[in-house]
C-alpha cells in the first residue's frame, strides 16, 4: 500500500515510514533485510511464534548478540499460524502490506495456505522476497545456513588454507543474500509504481556465495590450473601483507599501484626504487618474497608509531589488527554508533552505512500485539479473543 493512502492511520511509530515490511524470518538472512528496511524508516512487523519467537532470542554465549543486532526498529507480533483466526489476522496484515520477507524453510508458508500465490489474491501489488539456503534449481527444498554455503560454494576453500577450509568471521553469506534481496525488493517497488503489481523474488544463499566467487571462477577459466586458497598463493599485489616492527606489533600494507610503489619506495629508502624490472605491479608480485624480505629489514628498525606515520605521511593504506569489540573506542567507528536497550543493558552498535534514523530498541516478543490489532481494525474484545489464543 503507498504511503498516501495511509496518512490518516499512522501510528507515532510510523510517522516516517514510507512502506509496511512484514518479516518471518529467524537468526540472520531474514532478519538482516528486515533491520535494513527498518534503518530505512521502513514499518517492519516482525511475526513469531508465540511463546518461542525467532530462534536468535535464546542463542548465547558467541552468539548472543544476534537478535538485538539485528532486531532493533522493528515492531513485533506474535501469531500461531495453526490457528485459524491467527492466520485471518496474518491475511489482514498482508492486505495493508507492502514486502513480506519469507526466511523460513522451503515451501513452509504454503503448506500452510499462505504461500505467494495464495497472498497475492488478497494483496496483488504485495512484494514476496523468499530468502533460502538455494535458489530455484535442482537444490531448491535442501536446507542450508551460512556455513555450509560456504563450503558448498568455495568461499571456505579460497578463505582457508589447502588443508583447512575456513568460516569467514561473520555470516556474511546470510547478510549478503538479505542486501540483494533489499536491492531487488526496491527495483520491484519502482516496477510496481508502474505496472501496480508485486513480485515474487526469488535469492538464495548459494547465489549469494556463487556471485561472490565469481572473480575466483573467471580466473581459473582464464589461466587454465587450480588457485590456491588466498591465505597460501597471496593476493594480486605484490605487497600485501603484514610486517613486523621493532616493538612486536605488525602492521598490514597494502601498496596497489605503481604509482604508490614509488612513493612508498622512496619513502622507506629502498635501494630497489630506480629498478625497471620492478615498476609494473605484475613485475614486482613475481618478486614478491623478495620485496616482502627488504620491506621487513626495514620495518623492523621502526615502532608502530613511528611505522604508521611514515604510512600516514605519503598516504599509503595501511591497518593494524583489531578485534571487533576494540571499534568501540576506535576514533573512526565509535560516532557511526547507536545505543539501544535491551534486557537492561544499554547496547552500543553500529548503525547501518549512511546512518540517519533513530534508532529504536529491539522488541520483546509480541510486544506491539494490541497496538498492530487495533491498527488492523480488531476491537479490544476481538483483540483479546486473539491474544488469549497466544498462550
Amino acid at each position: 500500500m503507498e504511503n498516501a493512502s495511509r496518512q490518516e492511520t499512522l501510528s507515532k511509530w510510523q510517522v516516517n515510514s514510507l512502506h509496511r515490511v512484514v518479516e518471518i524470518g529467524h537468526i540472520v538472512a531474514g532478519p538482516t533485510a528486515g533491520l535494513i528496511f527498518a534503518d530505512m524508516g521502513y514499518d517492519v512487523i516482525k511475526v513469531e511464534r508465540p511463546g518461542e519467537g525467532d530462534i536468535s532470542r535464546r542463542l548465547s554465549d558467541t552468539s548472543s548478540g544476534a537478535f538485538p543486532f539485528f532486531n532493533r526498529n522493528k515492531r513485533s507480533i506474535t501469531l500461531d499460524f495453526k490457528d485459524d483466526k491467527h492466520r485471518e489476522v496474518f491475511r489482514k496484515l498482508i492486505s495493508t502490506s507492502d514486502i513480506l520477507i519469507d526466511n523460513l524453510g522451503w515451501g513452509a508458508m504454503k503448506k500452510l495456505g499462505l504461500g505467494y500465490e495464495e497472498l497475492t489474491r488478497i494483496n496483488p501489488g504485495l512484494i514476496y522476497l523468499s530468502i533460502k539456503g538455494y535458489g530455484e534449481g535442482p537444490n531448491e527444498t535442501r536446507k542450508s545456513l551460512d556455513f555450509p554455503i560456504e563450503i558448498h560454494s568455495g568461499v571456505a576453500y579460497m578463505t582457508g588454507t589447502i588443508d583447512r577450509p575456513m568460516r569467514v568471521g561473520g555470516s556474511l553469506i546470510d547478510m549478503g543474500a538479505a542486501m540483494f534481496g533489499v536491492i531487488k525488493t526496491q527495483e520491484a517497488l519502482i516496477e510496481r509504481t508502474i505496472s501496480g503489481k508485486g513480485k515474487y523474488i526469488d535469492i538464495g544463499l548459494f547465489e549469494t556465495a556463487e556471485f561472490f566467487m565469481g572473480q575466483h571462477i573467471v580466473t581459473y577459466q582464464l589461466n587454465g590450473k587450480e588457485l590456491k586458497p588466498l591465505n597460501e598463493e597471496g593476493f594480486a599485489w605484490a605487497i600485501y601483507d603484514f610486517f613486523p616492527t621493532k616493538d612486536g606489533k605488525k602492521v598490514f600494507i597494502g601498496v596497489t599501484t605503481d604509482s604508490q610503489w614509488e612513493v612508498f619506495c622512496r619513502a622507506l629508502k629502498l635501494d630497489v626504487c630506480s629498478d625497471k624490472n620492478l615498476e609494473k605491479n605484475e613485475d614486482r608480485f613475481r618478486e614478491r618474497k623478495k620485496l616482502s624480505e627488504l620491506i621487513t629489514s626495514k620495518t623492523i628498525g621502526m615502532t608502530e608509531v613511528e611505522l604508521i606515520n611514515l604510512l600516514m605521511s605519503i598516504n599509503m593504506p595501511y591497518s593494524t589488527l583489531k578485534k571487533p569489540w576494540e571499534l568501540l573506542d576506535d576514533p573512526h567507528a565509535k560516532p557511526k554508533m547507536t545505543k539501544v536497550n535491551y534486557m537492561e543493558r544499554e547496547l552500543t552498535m553500529p548503525q547501518s552505512p549512511g546512518g540517519g534514523m533513530e534508532m529504536r530498541n529491539p522488541p520483546s516478543l509480541g510486544q506491539h500485539n494490541i497496538e498492530i490489532l487495533a491498527e488492523l481494525g480488531f476491537n479490544p474484545k476481538e483483540i483479546q479473543e486473539i491474544i488469549r489464543g497466544n498462550k
